[in-house]
């Protein structure tokens, strides 16, 4: 299968969230929202299907900051969990769209990006622009094609 830059973006999104200190269920919430999110505002945020988004209005639901990025909880779940276009980013979600696209390669692609990010300083992972300028866009291309390569082996 292909990993494509939602996929990559989703996985960095992850570890960075584990890395400052979410639960890795809380993380792949958080890179999958972020994920979804990024899709949409390149879209324009309007509706459509199979990103999970539609809406760009907040839902009525707390806010939680991860330096100076933010997404909304999901007011329903016991643990944290992100919501984005009224529907709830799970773990299941996140197995589904990002970890399968991986294969048997996923948890090598989980060390190395939890490695990357961590070859950065907490204020670049704490910005959300840093975080996509410095950590996502330089390799977002290279990744996605190294981490193919490896779920095809």
């Amino acid at each position: 299968m292909t990993v494509g830059r939602f996929q990559v973006m989703a996985l960095l999104q992850a570890a960075r969230a584990h890395s400052l200190g979410l639960p890795l269920d809380a993380a792949y919430s958080w890179g999958l929202n972020r994920a979804i999110f990024i899709a949409a505002a390149k879209r324009g945020f309007k509706s459509g299907s199979g990103s999970g988004g539609g809406t760009a209005s907040p839902p009525k639901t707390g806010v939680y900051h991860l330096g100076d990025d933010m997404a909304f909880k999901d007011p329903k779940s016991r643990t944290l969990r992100f919501t984005f276009g009224g529907k709830v980013q799970t773990v299941e979600e996140f197995e589904s769209r990002v970890k399968s696209r991986f294969g048997k390669a996923f948890p090598g692609a989980w060390d190395e990006a939890l490695n990357y990010v961590k070859t950065f300083d907490k204020e670049t992972l704490l910005s959300a622009e840093g975080f996509f300028r410095d950590v996502y866009r330089p390799r977002r291309d290279e990744l996605a094609e190294k981490w193919t390569e490896a779920s095809e082996k």
